[in-house]
Parts: C-alpha cells; sequence; structure tokens
C-alpha cells in the first residue's frame, strides 16, 4: 500500500472521529457546564500532546512559541463559539455544515488579510453557501436562530485559525498577522498542535471559572459523565489530530482538504442515528446548498485527484 492511499485511508477515518466528536460533546454538555467541558477536554488532549512533544517543545524558541500562541487564542475564541452554539440546542448535523463553512471563507480571508489573488469558483462557492444558508437559518418570515449565528462565527474564526496555523506550520515571509517583521521560524505541527489545545483548555478554563458553577458539577458528578468527557478529549481530540498530522505527513495537503469536505455528512448521519434528529426539506436543502459549494470551492483539489487517479491507472 502506497503512502498516498494510507493517507487517504487515515483521512477518512479522521473524518469519522470528527464525526463522532460531536456526539460526545453534544452529550457531554447535556451532563456539564460548556466552558468547562471544553477545558476539561483541550487540556486532557493538549496535555497528552504534550508529553508527546516534549522534546520539541524544550527547543522552540521565543519566537516559535509567540506564533504558536496567536494560533491558539484564534482557534480558542473559535470554539468557544462553537461549544456555545452546540449547548444552544442547534442539531449537531445542520451545526456541522455551518461550520464546515470555514472551508469556504479560507480563501476569502486569505484575499481579505493577505491580498492573496482568488478564483472566479471562490466567489461562486461563497454565492452558493450563502443561499444554502438562508435556507438552513431561516424560517419564514424570522431571523436566524441564535446558535446558527454562533456556529456561523465560530467558521470565520475557524477559517482564519486554518490560515494561520498554516503559515506558522510552514515557513513564509512577510506574515503580518504572525509577526510585525519576518516570519523565520516555522512550527512543528506536533507542539504547534499541543500548545493550540492547550491554550484552548486555560483560555475555557478561565472563563468557565468566573462564569459557571463548579459545585453543581461536583454533586452532579456520575461515571457516565467523566466517560463522554474522556472519550471527546482522548479520542475525538488527541487522537484525531494525531492520526492527522500523521496522514498530512504521508502525502499532499490537497487530498487531505477534499476528504475533509465529508466531515458534516457523517456527522449529519449520525445526529440522525444517535439523537433521532430529522430536517425539513429547506433545512435539508440548504445542506445540500453548503455541500455543493464545498466542493466548488476545492474543485481544483478534486480535478487534480481525479487526474492522479487516472495517471495511476
Amino acid at each position: 500500500m502506497t503512502n498516498s492511499v494510507k493517507a487517504d485511508l487515515l483521512l477518512v477515518l479522521v473524518t469519522l472521529l470528527a464525526a463522532i466528536s460531536w456526539v460526545f460533546s453534544k452529550e457531554a454538555v447535556l451532563l456539564m457546564p460548556p466552558l468547562l467541558f471544553v477545558a476539561t477536554r483541550f487540556l486532557l488532549a493538549g496535555g497528552l500532546l504534550s508529553c508527546l512533544a516534549y522534546r520539541q517543545l524544550k527547543n522552540l524558541s521565543w519566537n516559535q512559541y509567540r506564533q504558536a500562541i496567536i494560533v491558539g487564542s484564534i482557534f480558542a475564541v473559535g470554539t468557544l463559539f462553537w461549544i456555545m452554539g452546540l449547548y444552544s440546542g442547534v442539531q449537531i448535523g445542520i451545526g456541522a455544515f455551518l461550520t464546515s463553512l470555514s472551508i469556504v471563507l479560507v480563501p476569502v480571508m486569505s484575499r481579505l488579510f493577505f491580498k492573496e489573488p482568488q478564483p472566479l469558483s471562490t466567489w461562486l462557492a461563497l454565492a452558493i453557501a450563502t443561499i444554502g444558508l438562508a435556507f438552513l437559518s431561516l424560517q419564514g418570515a424570522k431571523d436566524a436562530e441564535w446558535g446558527h449565528v454562533l456556529f456561523l462565527l465560530c467558521a470565520v474564526f475557524f477559517s482564519l485559525f486554518f490560515i494561520l496555523n498554516m503559515r506558522a506550520a510552514n515557513h513564509r515571509e512577510g506574515n503580518e498577522l504572525l509577526d510585525d517583521v519576518r516570519v523565520s521560524e516555522k512550527v512543528p505541527a506536533l507542539p504547534l498542535t499541543a500548545i493550540s489545545l492547550t491554550l484552548v483548555g486555560l483560555i475555557a478554563g478561565g472563563l468557565s471559572f468566573f462564569f459557571e458553577n463548579w459545585l453543581l458539577v461536583s454533586e452532579q458528578f456520575s461515571m457516565v459523565m467523566l466517560g463522554w468527557v474522556l472519550a471527546s478529549a482522548l479520542i475525538g481530540t488527541a487522537l484525531r489530530f494525531f492520526i492527522q498530522t500523521h496522514a498530512q505527513s504521508l502525502s499532499s495537503q490537497s487530498h487531505g482538504i477534499v476528504i475533509m469536505v465529508v466531515e458534516p455528512v457523517w456527522t449529519a448521519l449520525l445526529g440522525a442515528f444517535w439523537f433521532a434528529e430529522t430536517m425539513t426539506f429547506l433545512q435539508g436543502f440548504g445542506c445540500a446548498l453548503i455541500f455543493i459549494s464545498l466542493l466548488i470551492n476545492r474543485w481544483g483539489n478534486i480535478k487534480g485527484l481525479f487526474k492522479a487517479t487516472q495517471v495511476g491507472r
């Protein structure tokens, strides 16, 4: 089996783990405060990955730590919007499609912040995604639900996180958002992930300390609650990111981008199976439009994947 095939299979597993993580997280926030759950989940996952990356963490320079802290802070804001959207009661299938808009927004944010030219397909995908969002979020003359807005804000910050994470992990000069001068050092993937996850946990933990009742959690503690938290931290976060990092080291990024598009589909199917979630016809149509926008947004990668397959034959 070639490394490319191994990477593709591992990334399919990553999308399944990501979808399963939605179930873990939904079950957990039904039993405990959302910010405390995020803090516990990401501190456990970040601590585990920090142990694996211990030697690399010791050798990082201050500039590398600085880049990782900026990336982690953006990731933390997006994650806080995500967990509050999940806590609001929005179906995990709908939430996953809204969050997946971050893929469409990545080239848009690259254009806004880094002046990178984008093809016509980017703007076509954005227009279709906007129409899909309208079908998904609007009910008659009512405004979009607050939970939908939270997931949309999450998608905005996740798109910026994807860009900065890639730029921190790959040497690129003139990175104004990460440095006032020239960025001369890339950050290895494992310590970068460990720092980002740990920072999410610390920020969420600080907010939880001031705004959530920890005493209530201790009174309602159960092994079921602990099980969901551990499953989310170890399987849905640490294992998922570890496999994703390894898979991306085996093959090109374009394969990963195409495969990761199917995550919201898995999540919607799991939501229907686990929570008996259903969608109206208009909501389903909105999800379909968003999925089409993801494919259009990555059409160049998809064509490249097909060409590579034909050449391999």
